[in-house]
């Protein structure tokens, strides 16, 4: 799996499920947007319906719970990691993330555009909230 860095601001969402489905941000965007799901509606980094409505359209396969994170060894072989939660005007916001197990090597993909190497390997500066597990 590789990387797919979010063209927008708020895009993260897309991003991720873009990784996941192995296809373009761009290519995801418009199935998104097509679906009536957008980078700027703050419900697609509040809600998990939004995702899971995406991830199915592009035949992710996922599970209908979260999860809550407790340790990195914890993890399926590929979730989608919710970090940097927080509460703001008591609404829960986080950025979406892809956990990635293969070959014996632990790995996150960071859609974040700023981000230096967006295959991110410093676990210990993460604090997942919780997790979804996603099925091949």
């Amino acid at each position: 799996m590789k990387p797919i860095i979010q063209e927008e601001t708020t895009g993260c969402g897309i991003a991720a499920c873009a990784a996941l489905a192995g296809i373009g941000y761009q290519e995801c965007r418009q199935i998104a947007n097509r679906m009536g799901i957008f980078a700027d509606d703050k419900s697609l980094w509040s809600q998990t319906g939004y995702v899971r409505k995406l991830m199915s359209e592009l035949g992710v396969s996922a599970e209908q719970a979260e999860i809550p994170f407790t340790d990195w060894e914890a993890l399926p072989d590929k979730a989608l990691l919710a970090i940097k939660w927080r509460m703001e005007n008591g609404t829960p916001f986080w950025h979406w993330v892809v956990f990635v197990r293969q070959y014996n090597e632990s790995f996150v993909l960071d859609s974040k555009k700023a981000l230096k190497h967006n295959v991110r390997r410093d676990f210990g500066r993460m604090k997942p909230k919780w997790y979804i597990p996603v099925y091949p």
